[in-house]
């Protein structure tokens, strides 16, 4: 994320119920930390002298972990979880390492499952709550998707905050993307307005890894790792074959984070194309002319195409929008197949074009070990900060730290790749892709 957005003005102050006042359960070896605890957004030598010289005050997010005070009496604690959106390796690693670290942490034992996203909530979809025990959860990181069942769409917040209430919960975990982040937020505030004291927590859930202000979201490594495998695939069938070209696409509907890191990762790609960075398909610089060159010289190719990028060649038609508002994405990959074809055809050089679409493979994975590690960290610190009282916040990793982030901040933007950055050099480099352009 660029310097000057991180060390912009935000209001980083996370939303308490009020003062905690119980002795936490919690014992051993435990480090206790306090809401004074204070982890610098910005860590660049710059801007720490810039600090020392009286030009800027450091912007800080609240550390995460265990209070030694808490605000719910464990013993009366009812709390919940909810998975919404789009599937994702290691979401069944969050439900999991929230029932444990309640259950024997903070010997909690009331704990529910939201069924099918925020329909759990609405009484006329009549999804049963599942109910969460340490036995029920035992294996379910061995699976893939989430054992609690998801949905798109926007529900009535009135109307979830009513479920909420009659079933009398403390806590709610929000599992999800920036969709369900907007969702979570406008419940805490309805329930503070109401004054309705229930904790909302909130794990970000998103496989392209683009949270405003989150250095990593669950699943994302999983996602690279898998992605990787598929062009390894792309380049020994671009290679197996005369003129061979592998075309893979991958998700990142808004930023290329995936496309770029498995290209690194694998080392096997010479194009990346990224929402972030523009492409022309026609003329002497453009991508089909690029190709061309390259197919000339080397006999193959291997291109890898993020979901979301190119769609300024899609609009003349019409934009389509998901359940959940989210603008429907053309699909480029097919797009790109055909234009590809076409362009080799009207220059009578036969080629092998295999195209590989892994994007609902690879987010039904269950999550590597990696992903499955830091899921736990990040079932932990939330069950923390929902004991401690805190709403309208979510747990996110910054600077290798765990903090807690308020949702409002998170939901001002999205990351994208900085195309100036080390990580879209590196693939330049990696790739020896130039800047495409027609003319």
């Amino acid at each position: 994320m660029n310097r000057d957005v991180i060390s912009g003005h935000h209001d980083t102050a996370v939303q308490s119920l009020g003062k905690p006042t119980i002795t936490s359960p919690v014992h051993g070896t435990t480090i206790f930390v306090d809401d004074s605890d204070r982890v610098v957004v910005d860590t660049s030598l710059a801007f720490f002298n810039r600090c020392a010289a009286g030009e800027s005050v450091p912007l800080s997010f609240e550390l995460a972990g265990p209070r030694r005070k808490i605000y719910f009496d464990p013993s009366k604690t009812k709390c919940a979880i909810v998975t919404c959106g789009g599937l994702c390796p290691g979401i069944n690693d969050v439900i999991r390492g929230i029932v444990l670290e309640l259950y024997h942490a903070y010997h909690v034992e009331n704990i529910s499952g939201i069924p099918f996203g925020l329909q759990g909530f609405i009484p006329s979809f009549k999804h049963p709550l599942v109910d969460l025990t340490p036995a029920s959860v035992e294996q379910i990181h061995e699976i893939g998707g989430t054992v609690l069942g998801s949905s798109r769409g926007s529900q009535d917040i009135s109307e979830m905050v009513d479920a909420m209430e009659r079933l009398n919960l403390n806590i709610v975990f929000f599992i999800g993307g920036d969709g369900t982040l907007k969702a979570a937020s406008a419940v805490a505030r309805e329930s503070l307005a109401r004054g309705y004291r229930c904790s909302v927590i909130a794990i970000p859930k998103t496989i392209d890894n683009d949270i405003y202000f989150v250095s990593k979201t669950f699943g994302f490594d999983t996602a690279v790792e898998e992605a990787r495998k598929v062009i390894k695939c792309a380049h020994v069938e671009a290679k197996g074959a005369p003129n061979g070209i592998g075309l893979v696409k991958v998700m990142g509907r808004d930023s290329g984070f995936i496309a770029a890191n498995a290209a690194l990762a694998s080392r096997d790609a010479n194009f990346v194309l990224v929402p972030e960075e523009d492409f022309d398909l026609e003329g002497p610089g453009g991508f089909l002319a690029t190709l061309e060159k390259r197919i000339r010289a080397r006999g193959h190719a291997v291109i890898v195409v993020a979901e979301g990028a190119g769609q300024r060649f899609f609009q003349d038609l019409p934009e389509e929008k998901d359940a959940s508002g989210n603008v429907k994405k053309h699909d480029i990959g097919q797009f790109l197949k055909d234009r590809i074809e076409d362009h080799f055809r009207s220059l009578s050089i036969p080629i092998n074009l295999k195209y590989l679409d892994p994007s609902y493979i690879i987010r039904s994975v269950t999550a590597n070990a990696s992903d499955s590690i830091f899921c736990g960290f990040l079932a932990q610190m939330a069950v923390h900060a929902g004991m401690s009282g805190k709403t309208d916040m979510l747990i996110g990793l910054w600077n290798n730290v765990y903090v807690h982030i308020p949702n409002e901040i998170c939901m001002q933007g999205r990351k994208k790749i900085d195309t100036t950055g080390p990580l879209w050099m590196s693939v330049r480099e990696s790739t020896g892709q130039p800047i495409m352009r027609g003319d």
